[in-house]
């Protein structure tokens, strides 16, 4: 409990310093630049980037021995990406979703250790891609990216050995943990069947969000050339990861500012550009709420449960 009130806070706190650099017309000017192309767009993103996010749920559900079916998936995720932008946090919908499939599996636990690695398999292509990119295109971070890459890699050594040296027997919760993530990494992730899937998945899911990002800039007003704007957005959607926003804003819109202005462009294009995409962001996530609405009518109780629960 005090870690999700330190996370609204902490949202609150880095929307309140935005609007006192900034002010609010920044964000008053997103939203009233937003279009019907832009919208439209942002909705056919939002149709492939589901649909990916629930393919690669169902490969590593499937690895680690729990059915779903893709449109259940699809389902799933939809509601999830609506509930992870409407509700503080923006991972609300996704611990729903894992433990809802677990009930329906008859497995909790690797319902929820499903949501875990497949959110990790994402995170792990998202920062390949933005080392990438960021090595590639010109930005404020590239002075830092050697020292990132090597704590990254020495990060992951690190992983790899703690994994090595612990006993792999024995029965304390430790040994039991190593050996459990030893073997979903192994099933859910690195199978024959699975990795291939889980690693197109991810990246086309990375495109399409960067697609999004790209499409709220232009809408925004932005008329840098999409070199410049690559890195930038990248930055803004690495933010994003951060459990410290309301509704989703707060370290997406901080980011932005700061990258933009930093590349020479204005803090205030950051933020409309970033306010922009979290109104994209939320119209694509709209089937999500016609998911729960579906749920309501067919079972009142258990909709309303699922709603005070808690994206892909």
């Amino acid at each position: 409990m005090l870690w999700a009130w330190a996370r609204v806070v902490g949202g609150v706190g880095l929307l309140a310093v935005l609007l006192w650099q900034v002010g609010g017309g920044p964000f008053l000017a997103g939203v009233r630049l937003i279009n019907a192309p832009s919208l439209a767009a942002a909705l056919l993103i939002g149709v492939l980037t589901t649909v990916c996010a629930a393919w690669r749920w169902s490969l590593v559900a499937g690895g680690l021995g729990v059915r779903l079916p893709l449109p259940t998936a699809v389902a799933h995720c939809y509601r999830a990406v609506f509930l992870n932008a409407t509700l503080p946090g923006g991972v609300l919908g996704d611990v729903h979703r894992a433990v809802r499939h677990g009930r329906d599996a008859g497995d909790v636990s690797r319902g929820i250790r499903a949501v875990i690695w497949e959110r990790t398999a994402g995170q792990v292509v998202l920062v390949g891609v933005a080392l990438v990119v960021l090595a590639a295109f010109p930005s404020p971070v590239r002075p830092y990216l050697p020292a990132a890459a090597a704590l990254l890699l020495t990060g992951g050594l690190a992983v790899v050995l703690l994994a090595r040296l612990l006993p792999g027997t024995g029965r304390s919760r430790w040994a039991r943990g190593v050996r459990t993530a030893v073997a979903d990494i192994r099933a859910g992730l690195l199978a024959r069947r699975t990795w291939l899937g889980v690693l197109v998945a991810s990246a086309v899911m990375v495109a399409g969000h960067l697609a999004t990002f790209l499409v709220a800039a232009r809408t925004a007003g932005s008329d840098a050339p999409l070199t410049r704007l690559l890195p930038l957005t990248l930055l803004a959607l690495l933010a994003m990861g951060l459990p410290l926003n309301v509704a989703g804003f707060g370290p997406r819109e901080g980011v932005a500012a700061w990258v933009f202005g930093a590349a020479g462009l204005s803090a205030a294009e950051g933020v409309a550009t970033a306010t922009v995409y979290g109104a994209l962001v939320l119209v694509a996530s709209l089937p999500g709420a016609a998911v729960l609405l579906a749920r309501r009518a067919r079972n009142p109780t258990t909709a309303r449960e699922a709603a005070s629960g808690g994206g892909c």
